[in-house]
């Protein structure tokens, strides 16, 4: 049972009355600071992104020869940038705004290995912690060409350890594949929410899938317990880990060096926005630390939850991070987004980043899959609902005349700006269910 005096709340945080009628809101950060004073707050600096960056591509001979689809990028993990503009003209037309600037997206969604965002920090962690215990007994040196660990000298040795992760889907994705792989004995325990197809190919990857009728939290808290009773069992935190964050911060020099080879110009007067779907927080959270630390007070970055499942908006602008819950006021956490699909924040993404966040919004499930049907008819791009979280995004911002005038962002700003919509996930969905996303999408 919630412990908090909603009246109360709601009188300090009168935006919570439209939070809790699921209706679609947005808020900008008040708070908003240069990455130089907000940086200390999180905790991890430029440095902590190379040492994952250098690990990486350690890891590219290895990926290459395990993972032959992920040999044309020479056994790096990474997405293309595409230009959208039917789908920007759509948007202008359906709410009536002129969005200024370029409208891009961002094709995490089509991530090689797990389709998803998450084949960044869920799969670094992974390779993160195997690299510790071959190197720790005495089997690897970080000068070594990590192509030998497709040995079965290695899947040998890590067979003796567990790993254990909670999931709403896409998170134990990565992580039940990329262990699996390396020979790790792995459970993913997955909330009510996920799909069904992902634990069917998560169980024919030889993987242990532990289902619960309850959300996310409850399937973390078990994951969690399995580790604990456990000594050889490695747990991933996803509302907690660094590790995970900084696999996904990696994104932000990678996507400089897109921006770089593409000529789309990143300064003062050119700003990029990037508008990233948000669950418990890891995933955006450090693909925007990454997007800070490389384009610095010059890229503006704004989570997408939908109404039912506004965990990060509600710790934020309450102050309570994780000490709150959408339940604790009244909301249900179902929502059709399942990789968004998250009670509660994680506080140390909420307190690391929260100076560094311009803005929060939510968006319905209908509209969700409204814009998924107009992706794949105007783009033929695939995706699945949590990634259409963010294509709103430009309309937001480009309606919110308080917010542009308090950051600066005049008409020549905005004419020369770049929207980006981060997709977070859809490449691997089955024909089947994407059928069944797109009849839901001309309701």
């Amino acid at each position: 049972m919630n412990t908090f005096n909603i009246k109360m709340l709601i009188s300090k945080y009168p935006l919570l009355i439209e939070l809790i009628e699921l209706k679609e809101i947005s808020w900008f950060n008040p708070n908003i600071t240069s990455l130089k004073e907000g940086l200390p707050y999180v905790g991890l600096d430029a440095d902590d992104i190379k040492e994952a960056s250098d690990r990486l591509n350690r890891f590219a001979s290895y990926l290459s020869s395990a993972f032959p689809e992920t040999a044309v990028n020479h056994g790096i993990i990474e997405s293309d940038v595409v230009s959208i503009p039917k789908m920007k003209v759509k948007l202008e037309q359906e709410y009536g705004a002129i969005i200024q600037g370029q409208l891009m997206l961002k094709k995490d969604s089509h991530l090689p290995i797990s389709g998803s965002i998450k084949a960044r920090g869920g799969i670094y962690e992974v390779l993160t912690h195997a690299e510790k215990l071959a190197i720790k007994a005495g089997l690897l040196k970080e000068s070594d060409d990590y192509s030998k660990l497709c040995q079965n000298e290695f899947k040998e040795f890590f067979s003796q350890y567990r790993i254990a992760v909670g999931s709403t889907g896409n998170l134990g994705m990565s992580i039940g594949i990329m262990s699996a792989q390396l020979g790790f004995s792995v459970s993913v325990h997955m909330s009510a929410d996920a799909r069904q197809w992902k634990k069917d190919k998560l169980r024919a990857h030889g993987v242990n899938v532990v289902e619960y009728q309850q959300d996310y939290s409850i399937a973390v808290e078990q994951g969690r317990k399995e580790a604990e009773s456990d000594a050889n069992c490695f747990f991933i935190d996803d509302e907690n880990s660094q590790t995970l964050f900084l696999g996904y911060a990696v994104a932000g020099e990678r996507l400089k060096q897109q921006f770089e080879d593409m000529e789309v110009l990143v300064d003062s007067q050119h700003p990029l926005f990037v508008y990233l779907p948000c669950g418990v927080g890891g995933g955006p959270g450090g693909v925007a630390f990454g997007l800070k630390m490389a384009f610095g007070d010059n890229v503006h970055c704004i989570f997408a939850e939908p109404t039912h499942s506004p965990c990060m908006l509600l710790g934020v602008h309450t102050g309570l991070q994780d000490a709150i819950s959408v339940q604790d006021i009244g909301i249900d956490n179902i929502t059709a987004a399942d990789g968004l699909a998250v009670g509660r924040a994680s506080g140390f993404v909420g307190r690391a980043m929260q100076r560094l966040l311009d803005g929060y919004y939510t968006i319905s499930d209908q509209r969700m899959y409204r814009h998924l049907g107009d992706m794949n008819q105007l783009e033929n791009i695939q995706l699945e609902p949590s990634a259409l979280a963010g294509v709103i995004g430009p309309i937001i911002v480009t309606q919110n005349k308080e917010y542009k005038q308090r950051l600066g962002f005049d008409d020549v700003k905005m004419r020369n700006a770049t929207h980006l919509v981060w997709a977070t996930g859809g490449g691997m969905v089955p024909q089947k269910e994407m059928a069944s996303y797109l009849a839901k999408s001309a309701l």
